[in-house]
């Protein structure tokens, strides 16, 4: 991943990591919206989350096959 965040503002950066917290967004919805893959999603919210935060967000999307 090449440093996603410095391609982002500070308010994109944010309504990305908004839309991957949702539960009805999918990763397709994300990669159409940001160009971002899945891995790449993940990295940038292991990276932008608290550990405990990152953790249950894993298990509620791998939870409902996002």
């Amino acid at each position: 991943m090449q440093e996603v965040e410095k391609l982002y503002t500070e308010a994109r950066l944010s309504e990305l990591i908004e839309l991957a917290l949702s539960d009805k967004v999918s990763f397709t919805a994300i990669r159409n919206e940001f160009g971002l893959r899945e891995i790449e999603v993940k990295n940038l919210m292991r990276k932008n989350l608290k550990p405990r935060s990152y953790s249950a967000w894993r298990k509620r999307i791998f939870r409902k096959g996002k």
